[in-house]
């Protein structure tokens, strides 16, 4: 999976208000998956969103796609350590991540709901119904597999 310098443009003038933001950076801190952090972790997932979106030509909506697959997992704690009181991490986080995006960022209904979804089946009533959230949902498990498995 390579971008173009072209995309790669793009998803940075996307993103740049978020990236940049010190609590996204917060991301940083806290181990994903093997070695690899939260934030890092986004960043591939985004990445992977946007090729598969352009490689497929899905026509998905570029800034719904980009900012919900960036901020997907935006929790902002240690799941290895505490829920933040919200239950089970892996059920709980999707609905965390969106509640701190329309917080901190104002971001759209559209966008949350990518953000919501991105754990089913697991979370299994909430079903990703639009093209973007389906994609970060699938490149979610993606990346999230190759982490665990090769990432130790």
């Amino acid at each position: 999976m390579k971008l173009k310098p072209e995309e790669i443009k793009r998803l940075e003038k996307i993103l740049e208000p978020f990236r940049n933001d010190e609590r996204t950076q917060k991301m940083k801190q806290f181990i994903q998956h093997g070695k690899i952090t939260t934030y890092e972790h986004a960043e591939s997932v985004t990445k992977l969103s946007y090729w598969i979106n352009k490689r497929l030509h899905l026509n998905a909506d570029e800034h719904v796609l980009t900012v919900g697959a960036f901020l997907h997992d935006y929790y902002l704690y240690d799941w290895h350590e505490t829920d933040e009181g919200n239950g089970l991490h892996g059920f709980s986080h999707s609905r965390t991540a969106r509640r701190n995006a329309v917080a901190h960022f104002g971001i759209c209904k559209r966008t949350q709901s990518v953000i919501e979804t991105h754990m089913w089946p697991l979370t299994f009533t909430k079903v990703p119904r639009s093209r973007e959230a389906w994609i970060v949902c699938l490149a979610d498990k993606w990346v999230s597999t190759r982490e665990t498995l090769l990432c130790r």
